[in-house]
């Protein structure tokens, strides 16, 4: 697998979406996933373990493979759902990405 994401540079791709009563959001190559009885509320979890994650990675200079996972089937299938089809689907609240180099500065796809 290559390597994208080092400490300075990379993305991590997010996906936040509801199953039954919750939601979930997940940062994918990161194999983070929060939940949250809102999508606001899950995102904003995830943004919080995203940002702990990467200055915990610092502080111990981690080596990259750490911040590129393998990514669960499940969740790259539904990711690649959401974003190739362009609509919003009533499960899906976010799929877009996370820019780690400019302090998890959002980016949708």
């Amino acid at each position: 697998m290559k390597r994208r994401n080092t400490l300075q540079r990379g993305s991590v791709r997010v996906l936040v979406f509801r199953e039954g009563g919750t939601w979930y959001a997940a940062g994918l190559e990161f194999n983070i996933v929060e939940t949250g009885s809102t999508p606001h509320e899950a995102m904003f979890l995830l943004f919080e373990a995203l940002q702990g994650y990467l200055e915990s990675a610092k502080k111990i200079k981690a080596r990259p493979h750490i911040l590129n996972q393998p990514v669960e089937a499940e969740y790259d299938e539904k990711w690649r759902d959401a974003i190739e089809s362009r609509r919003k689907r009533d499960s899906v609240f976010f799929a877009g990405r996370v820019n780690v180099a400019k302090g998890l500065e959002l980016v949708p796809a």
